[in-house]
């Protein structure tokens, strides 16, 4: 329901495909990346190339995807310099562009994002959704733990995505967000599956070089899942296309969310493989 034509899938499959093709880099090797077309599950391929020192900068993203982090929570001490948004912005690379929003900018992208918001916690198969990924299953590879979730807004100019539905409202704490948040659109060069691959690997060099600074960074994305809203964040001329919303700050460390092993990403093996129907 919230990403029927798999666009967030496709972001984070490009993330994935970055943290793979870095993490070839920082070990000597260069990655190849070969796109593949559409018509199966499959989004690319990364294949090992020669062996090429790595630079400092490639080390260093590297060891911080184990650190990034989505960061729900409150953000306290000041504005992130104008000098570090300038090194996020560089940081998403050709074919897409990440904007600092002014006020006026951002009170408008806020005002969608709390309608698009309201729209979704009224939407019965969008709170069976959240509870889907959320709610404790005995010990999960996958959705956002309790911990995670952040607490739950006092008076707050932010809108943040309550995955605490399922829960007891004293369960969670309430706590003031900042009023003036500091907002970062990414947008890519077109709106399909290989725009989608692209731009999921130039948000994650973005989110791993926030890391690398200090930055906390969460994703308000609720006026991107409904068309109509995503629609008043595009390109005047058509081109240029709103993918993820970024709140940026500094707060304090968060604890990470339960990841699937890498073994379950792998295709199955011939003999694991179930019989066509009618084999027998």
């Amino acid at each position: 329901m919230i990403d029927p034509q798999r666009r967030a899938m496709h972001l984070s499959l490009g993330a994935a495909v970055y943290n793979l093709r870095l993490a070839l880099a920082a070990a000597g090797h260069s990655p190849v990346l070969v796109p593949l077309p559409g018509g199966d599950e499959r989004v690319a391929r990364v294949e090992v190339g020669p062996r090429r020192m790595p630079a400092p900068d490639v080390r260093l993203l590297a060891a911080a995807i184990r650190y990034r982090r989505t960061n729900r929570r409150p953000y306290r001490g000041g504005l992130v310099p104008a000098g570090t948004v300038d090194e996020l912005c560089a940081a998403a690379g050709a074919g897409t562009t990440l904007t600092a929003l002014d006020p006026a900018r951002r009170n408008a992208v806020l005002g969608l994002t709390w309608t698009a918001d309201a729209r979704q916690r009224a939407d019965p198969a969008y709170r069976r959704e959240i509870l889907a990924w959320t709610a404790p299953t005995g010990f999960r590879h996958d959705g956002v733990p309790l911990e995670a979730f952040g607490p739950r807004p006092a008076m707050s100019a932010v809108a943040v995505r309550d995955f605490g539905l399922g829960v007891p409202p004293d369960a969670r704490p309430t706590a003031r967000f900042e009023t003036e948040p500091q907002l970062l659109v990414l947008y890519s060069l077109g709106d399909d599956r290989a725009a989608w691959l692209r731009t999921g690997q130039a948000l994650q060099r973005v989110l791993l070089t926030a890391t690398v600074r200090g930055v906390a960074v969460q994703p308000m994305t609720q006026a991107l899942e409904v068309p109509d809203l995503r629609r008043q964040l595009t390109g005047v001329d058509g081109r240029w296309w709103p993918q993820m919303l970024l709140r940026i700050g500094y707060g304090q460390t968060v604890p990470g969310s339960p990841r699937r092993p890498y073994t379950a990403c792998l295709p199955p093996r011939p003999w694991q493989r179930r019989p066509e129907a009618g084999a027998a």
